[in-house]
C-alpha cells in the first residue's frame, strides 16, 4: 500500500462526506439519548472514593443530591464535542479507504491502520473540546473525594479562556498521550465492524445490512473495544478533569507517561486489577449502546443520502 496507490481526490470527495456527517449526526442522537450513562461513567472514573457502584445507584444519587437534569449537565458541549470528533473520524476513515482501496475488497489489518490513522487525526484536533467537554461536565458535582477543586466556567469560551490563563496552552491537551493509545478504541471498533459486515455479506452478494445486524454487530465491535482499553480511559478521564498534579519534566511526552504511569499503579494499589475497571459497566452499558445505535443511523442515513443523490457508494468494496 505505497504512495502510488493513493488517489489524492478522494480524499476530497463528496462521498467522504456524506459519510463524516451521517456519523456526526448517527453519534450526536445515540450520546443525547443515553448521556446520562456517561455521566454515571465519569463520576466513577473521576471521583474515586464514592460508594454507589451500579449505574442505577449513582444516577438515583446524582438526582436526589443535584437535581432532576444534572445527569444532563455539561451535554451541549459534550455534544458539540461529539459532532466534530465523529465528523473528523469518520471522514478521515472513508476517505483513506477510497483513496487507497479505489475498487478492492478492505481486510481486517488495513482497517485497522485506516483507523488508527483516522485516530491520530482526530486526537489532534479534537481534545481540547473534551478537556473542556469534561471540565463542564463535571463542574457543580457533589464529589466525595475532598482533594477534588470546584472549578466556575460559564461555558464553553469561558472554559477555554480560563484555562489558557491559569494553567497554560498546553493543558487543553491534557490527555493527549492516553488519548494517542486509545485510538486503538475506535480502530478495533471499526476493524471489528467492517469485518463482520463482510461476513454477513459474504458469497459475493451485495446487500443492505438490516437493521437488527448492524445494530448487533455495532454493539459487539464497541463492547470489545471498550473492554480492552477501558483502563486507559480511566487515566484520560482523571488527566482531562486537571486535578492530577503532573511531574514537571523537559520532555511532555516523558512527564505524560509518568502521569500515567503513576494513575494506573496507584489505582491498582487502592483497589487492586479491579480499581482498572471501576466504572466499566456504566461504560459498556452508555458506549455499546450508543455506538450500536449510532452505527444503525449512520448507516441509514449515508444509505438514503446516496439513494436520494443517485450516488454510488462507496468506491471500494466494504
Amino acid at each position: 500500500m505505497g504512495t502510488e496507490d493513493f488517489k489524492f481526490a478522494e480524499v476530497f470527495s463528496y462521498e467522504s462526506l456524506v459519510h463524516a456527517v451521517a456519523g456526526a449526526m448517527g453519534s450526536v442522537t445515540a450520546m443525547t439519548v443515553f448521556f446520562p450513562l456517561d455521566t454515571a461513567r465519569l463520576r466513577l472514573q473521576v471521583d474515586d472514593r464514592r460508594k454507589a457502584r451500579s449505574t442505577p445507584a449513582i444516577l438515583a444519587e446524582i438526582v436526589r443530591e443535584e437535581g432532576l437534569l444534572s445527569p444532563y449537565r455539561g451535554w451541549l458541549p459534550a455534544i458539540c464535542s461529539l459532532c466534530c470528533s465523529n465528523f473528523v473520524y469518520f471522514y478521515c476513515f472513508h476517505s483513506l479507504k477510497a483513496s487507497f482501496l479505489r475498487g478492492q475488497r478492505s481486510t481486517p489489518g488495513k482497517d485497522l491502520l485506516f483507523g488508527i490513522v483516522a485516530g491520530v487525526v482526530n486526537v489532534l484536533v479534537t481534545t481540547p473540546l473534551w478537556v473542556v467537554n469534561t471540565r463542564l461536565k463535571l463542574q457543580g458535582a457533589n464529589f466525595r473525594n475532598a482533594d477534588i477543586r470546584p472549578t466556575q466556567y460559564s461555558g464553553m469560551i469561558d472554559a477555554f479562556v480560563q484555562i489558557v490563563r491559569q494553567e497554560g496552552l498546553w493543558s487543553l491537551w491534557n490527555g493527549t498521550f492516553p488519548s494517542l493509545l486509545l485510538v486503538l478504541n475506535p480502530a478495533i471498533q471499526f476493524m471489528i465492524y467492517e469485518g463482520l459486515k463482510r461476513q454477513l455479506r459474504r458469497g459475493g452478494v451485495v446487500r443492505e445490512l438490516s437493521a437488527v445486524e448492524v445494530f448487533l454487530i455495532g454493539a459487539v465491535s464497541k463492547a470489545v473495544a471498550t473492554t480492552v482499553t477501558y483502563p486507559l480511559q480511566t487515566v484520560q478521564s482523571v488527566l482531562r478533569f486537571g486535578q492530577h498534579r503532573q511531574p514537571t519534566e523537559h520532555s511532555q511526552l516523558l512527564s505524560s507517561l509518568r502521569s500515567m504511569t503513576y494513575l494506573l499503579i496507584n489505582r491498582v494499589r487502592k483497589y487492586g486489577m479491579l480499581g482498572l475497571f471501576k466504572g466499566l459497566e456504566a461504560k459498556l452499558l452508555q458506549t455499546v449502546l450508543t455506538a450500536a445505535l449510532m452505527f444503525l443511523l449512520y448507516e441509514k442515513i449515508a444509505s438514503l443520502t446516496f439513494r436520494v443523490m443517485g450516488v454510488k457508494s462507496p468506491n471500494y468494496r466494504r
